[in-house]
């Protein structure tokens, strides 16, 4: 088993995602908080647009932290809180700031987990665009 360790995400790397994905978000006509969070689920970046809604800010948080603590984009993990779903009594059942809204996307490097993005502030699958391809710009 290989012991290698992986460069974190740094807080580089975060001004990038948050930057990325204000100009996929910007390009489209949206304004966008957006919120990074590093393995350990810290804030390591968050900007919000002027004009973006407030509950923006909480919404990218909640995404980010879901993606990171699940290692999965949000936009995959909603039906399975719906009835009858995998997880359905997750978002009740934790006191954690759970979101099962698309908009959250994890970050990897090297093949693991390093933090994760979120995006809140548009409609939820230009919420998931805008943060996948901030992660894509980082790779």
């Amino acid at each position: 088993m290989s012991t290698t360790a992986v460069t974190p995400l740094t807080t580089q790397d975060a001004e990038a995602l948050v930057t990325a994905a204000h100009h996929a978000a910007e390009a489209a006509g949206v304004t966008v908080s957006v919120t990074v969070l590093d393995a350990g689920g810290h804030l390591l970046a968050f900007r919000r647009d002027d004009r973006a809604v407030l509950i923006s800010g909480e919404t990218s948080t909640r995404k980010a932290y879901t993606a990171l603590q699940l290692n999965a984009p949000t936009a995959d993990l909603v039906d399975a809180v719906q009835p009858g779903g995998l997880f359905h009594t997750l978002p009740t059942a934790l006191d954690r700031p759970l979101l099962f809204l698309a908009g959250g996307v994890p970050v990897h490097r090297e093949g693991r987990l390093i933090g994760a993005i979120g995006v809140g502030g548009g409609a939820p699958d230009q919420d998931h665009g805008f943060a996948s391809a901030a992660v894509r710009a980082l790779a």
